[in-house]
């Protein structure tokens, strides 16, 4: 029988349910387990795929296609399992679809209703996963507890047990417990509260997960256990990480986490091998290189707008042994202050994805200023249709270079629309999406790094380079080191005579992991660090990022 573990939150939002989840799933993985992982979110957007990165971050982009919550990036670089579209469910899947069966005629003559028709699919996306060749599936219940929205999901997890038995069924809650400075002291109430509100929907937390700044005191875990109605040893602390999010497993595994779900659902495993984690914060806490990477990004201010960027450097970095500072630059900045202000003294600069126009110029500036200074560039999506346009405007001489994303009538178009696109008009879920096959030459920097002539990687775009202007390019230097396996498509740009000047249409950073660094995010910071070996040292003692 499957097991099932249901993970909630209470407090406060984005207190770190999803990379709680995926931790446990990893500890369970070391464990010899077989996992699945799972996000159910309350939002009535069928996807987060036509919602801003101010609203939500990142929108993480699985090898099907599916556009999901950027949760299942840590589920990804934490485990193993294969995720799916049935790892992500929204309120409004969830409607469409019972919406969809009430006008088939599957509901003749009843009234539709939350609870059970609702609930009883939300129980069945949850069924589908666990019905896979699985020990243990790990759901996320998106949200707060006492949000209005979340009801339904948290009624399906109530009556889940009744499906798969309660044994089966484990019920962890993760909520914050504050610290008051100016009362020197932890506040449990808040806590409390919480799985009051959870216990009165008619869930009891089997374990209960506390975040805090500081350690949680045996009289204080004493109280929450007996509010709570737990053990003491149920309440499990969980200290901020300043130092690594990969700190994370090793901490819950340090509290017994993983032993208490093992006893609780009567799993018999082997001890977990942390080893490959232990190797991971060892050549963090020992670097032997520093470097800086400039991110110049349209929404650089927020951090979850570029999640998987982030993770995919700091996973090069522990490739490389290296430090990675890295400075967020808004690209409209650029447009005010210059590239010269702004970027000088970086070893690297990597213009990543967006959409719309504002910023657009000072990408362009970014990848002007890397490619005439000979500084290692990575483009990424919009940053290669970036490095097209500035290519062909300052080596070319294509003066009105432009993308008619941005110029619709630009006179030269040197990124256009995709054939596919021109007749859609919706706009979720219909960009080119997932993964994609791309025939590299063995002999460029992609080749090189990939070790491989042909990869898959997943998109998320609706423009391309254009092809009316692929001999011309050519012809001045620029490299299509990648393309689809029937050469319409251009995937890899690169320069040859530059140092490292890469630039690719898909999302690499969504196949980084921390044990596995992604071969063109390894070789980019490959080669910034051999930059920096080449500046002079006073240069790079003087022009550290902010």
């Amino acid at each position: 029988m499957t097991k099932h573990i249901f993970v909630t939150g209470g407090v406060v939002s984005s207190i770190g349910k999803g990379l709680t989840s995926a931790s446990i799933g990893m500890l369970l993985e070391a464990r010899g387990l077989r996992v699945r992982m799972q996000k159910l979110d309350p939002y009535i957007n069928v996807d987060p795929g036509t919602m801003s990165p101010y609203q939500h971050g990142e929108v993480y982009v699985l090898d099907d296609g599916s556009e999901t919550d950027l949760d299942l990036g840590h589920y990804e670089r934490f485990t193993n399992g294969p995720l799916t579209r049935d790892s992500n469910y929204t309120t409004g899947q969830i409607y469409l679809s019972v919406i969809e069966k009430e006008r088939k005629g599957a509901f003749l003559g009843k009234t539709v209703q939350v609870i059970p028709h609702i609930t009883d699919e939300i129980k069945s996306v949850i069924r589908k996963v666990g019905e896979q060749d699985v020990d243990v599936v790990i759901t996320e219940i998106g949200g707060t507890v006492g949000d209005i929205e979340s009801l339904p999901f948290l009624e399906a997890i109530r009556q889940y047990p009744l499906i798969a038995g309660r044994e089966n069924c484990l019920y962890i809650h993760l909520t914050l417990v504050p610290y008051l400075k100016a009362a020197g002291e932890l506040k449990t109430k808040p806590t409390q509260h919480s799985v009051g509100q959870l216990r009165q929907i008619g869930i009891q937390p089997d374990i209960l997960i506390c975040r805090c700044e500081q350690p949680i005191s045996r009289d204080e875990r004493d109280k929450i256990a007996l509010f709570c109605n737990l053990a003491p040893q149920a309440v499990i602390e969980e200290r901020d990480k300043d130092f690594s999010i990969y700190e994370v497993p090793l901490s819950l595994v340090s509290n017994g986490l993983d032993e208490q779900i093992c006893e609780r659902l009567k799993l018999s495993t082997q001890a977990p091998d942390l080893e490959p984690y232990n190797d991971i914060l060892h050549r963090l806490r020992n670097p032997q290189h520093e470097i800086s990477i400039a991110v110049v990004g349209k929404y650089a201010e927020h951090k979850d707008a570029y999640k998987s960027i982030y993770e995919a450097l700091d996973h090069a970095g522990i490739h490389h042994h290296a430090q990675i500072r890295i400075g967020r630059i808004l690209s409209s900045d650029i447009e005010n202050e210059g590239p010269e202000c702004l970027l000088g003294g970086y070893d690297g600069i990597l213009v990543p994805g967006g959409f719309g126009e504002r910023g657009i110029e000072g990408k362009v500036q970014a990848v002007r200023y890397a490619r005439e200074k000979n500084i290692p560039f990575f483009g990424i999506c919009l940053g290669m249709q970036c490095a097209v346009i500035e290519y062909g405007r300052n080596v070319i001489g294509l003066k009105n270079a432009h993308s008619t994303e941005f110029e619709k009538n630009t006179d030269r178009p040197v990124i256009c629309l995709l054939d596919e696109q021109h007749e859609i008009t919706h706009k979720g879920g219909t960009m080119r999406l997932g993964s994609q096959p791309a025939k590299l030459i063995p002999e460029s920097l992609a080749g090189q790094a990939y070790q491989r002539e042909e990869v898959h990687e997943r998109h998320r775009h609706r423009y391309e380079f254009n092809n009316r202007y692929r001999q011309q390019f050519t012809a001045n230097g620029m490299l299509f080191s990648g393309t689809s396996p029937d050469k319409a498509l251009v995937e890899i740009v690169e320069i040859p005579e530059h140092p490292w000047f890469l630039a690719v249409q898909f999302h690499p950073e969504f196949k980084s992991k921390p044990t596995q660094s992604h071969p063109l995010f390894a070789g980019f910071v490959g080669a910034a660090i051999q930059r920096r070996k080449q500046r002079p040292k006073k240069m790079v003692d003087n022009k550290q990022p902010a």
